[in-house]
């Protein structure tokens, strides 16, 4: 889920504008998210780093989106 800064309700959030919200982070989280989860990483971070960090995102969203929140 994205929303704007003001509108934040999910316990766990990640301001996209701050050190949290680049590329390598957002892999990380991801990578470490599917661990604890027993899901297969490697297929997720393959389609997040395939484009660009805008693909990267949504993808982060639609996997991760409903445990996380996401501030732009």
């Amino acid at each position: 889920m994205i929303i704007k800064k003001e509108q934040h309700s999910a316990p766990l959030i990640i301001d996209l504008t701050g050190p949290d919200g680049n590329a390598y982070s957002l892999l990380g989280y991801a990578m470490r998210w599917c661990k604890q989860l027993g899901r297969d990483w490697k297929p997720i971070t393959d389609e997040m780093t395939s484009k660009n960090y805008e693909h990267l995102v949504e993808v982060f969203d639609r996997e991760f989106g409903d445990f996380v929140t996401l501030l732009r």
